[in-house]
């Protein structure tokens, strides 16, 4: 059910896989390839949704299983729904409780019907099927609602990763049969790494009406040469027309892999986690911000990654702030890691629209 999402497809890089599209939603146009802040519960953390929207992103994702928790899909929509208790003016996309079905699989047990979990927050009981994932995002009132499905953890069998796809496969149709008229369902792909049952999940997700299509089950703690397999078999078999969005994925050298593959989409908490452990993306690679080397660097960690929201603060400065336990030391470091991967998004999209992708992929070889 595409509802009122729909994905334009601008053009097609002439040396690899790579699109460059749009995904039109109620909340604004998103331009692709595009990554996604992660605000679980409700925010970026460290940063309010103005900041976010200053670095120019446009759609950021938050996670129905912890919004239903706290502080409850019913309040939220006696409020006004997510955008406005959230500030948020773009578009947002929610991740409908899967990825907890493996993350809290000591918290829950998982059958045909659905997961019943044991809250982390007070033991309480909560029961999450198809149906009431969907109508949880339906009363939060975002723009993409993902189908609720089983991602297998890794290391696991096939006969495990088989059986996670089994049950995924029996939700889907359940999934769009609970949604509200109008209410965009994105379908999840799984199978482990394992490309036959990557296929045959492919094949039935893309057959269904979603309103695009999602490779779940990959950044799981799989290593890299397992990962890009996968994501290199899977993305081109999905349908071109809708947006193909690869889950939880985030390290750049990943997302410009995933990329050349025809991926549109990209959500992970790598920028901002990494942000708050003093660790900075650079076009030198990943840099310990708190590092001794900084204690008198009277400039700036990398003169290639110097970002308005954060230009006016010298390296010696952050490390000051991290050495000292300062608030504002993770602040300013997430500031820096989205403005990072705000502008390489954007080169992204411009290199495909030029015809240059391959060399913006050697450009970022290090980072």
């Amino acid at each position: 059910m595409s509802g009122s999402v729909n994905y334009e497809l601008i053009c097609e890089c002439p040396h690899t896989k790579a699109r460059r599209g749009r995904l039109h939603t109620p909340h604004g146009t998103v331009e692709m390839p595009a990554f996604m802040p992660v605000g679980t519960r409700a925010t970026v953390k460290t940063l309010g949704s103005e900041d976010v929207e200053a670095m120019g992103y446009e759609l950021v994702l938050s996670n129905t299983y912890h919004l239903a928790l706290r502080p409850g899909e019913d309040t939220v929509e006696r409020l006004g729904g997510l955008h406005k208790f959230m500030g948020w003016n773009g578009a947002i996309l929610t991740d409908s409780g899967g990825y907890q079905v493996m993350s809290l699989a000591d918290k829950n047990k998982v059958s045909d019907r659905g997961v019943e979990f044991k809250s982390h927050l007070d033991g309480q009981k909560m029961m999450l099927t198809p149906e009431r994932a969907i109508e949880i995002q339906a009363k939060l009132g975002v723009d993409v609602s993902m189908m609720l499905d089983v991602c297998p953890p890794y290391p696991c069998t096939r006969d495990e990763a088989a059986e996670a796809m089994r049950r995924t496969h029996l939700w889907a149709p359940r999934n769009l049969e609970a949604a509200a008229e109008g209410q965009a369902v994105f379908g999840i792909v799984q199978g482990g790494v394992h490309e036959d049952l990557r296929t045959e999940s492919a094949e039935f997700i893309s057959s269904l009406p979603f309103a695009g299509i999602a490779i779940g089950g990959v950044s799981v703690g799989e290593p890299t040469e397992l990962q890009h397999p996968v994501v290199a078999h899977t993305a081109p078999q999905l349908p071109s027309s809708k947006a193909r969005y690869l889950m939880g994925v985030g390290h750049p050298g990943d997302i410009l892999h995933a990329v050349s593959y025809g991926v549109d989409l990209f959500d992970c908490v790598l920028p901002t986690r990494m942000a708050r452990h003093h660790t900075l993306y650079t076009m030198q690679g990943r840099i310990n911000a708190a590092a001794k080397e900084w204690a008198e660097h009277d400039g700036p960690y990398d003169p290639n990654s110097v970002f308005p929201a954060t230009e006016r603060y010298t390296a010696a400065y952050m490390r000051h702030l991290f050495k000292t336990g300062e608030f504002l030391a993770q602040r300013l470091a997430t500031l820096h890691n989205l403005a990072f991967y705000g502008r390489m998004m954007q080169e992204i999209r411009d290199a495909i629209e030029n015809g240059t992708y391959p060399d913006l992929q050697r450009r970022y070889a290090n980072a």
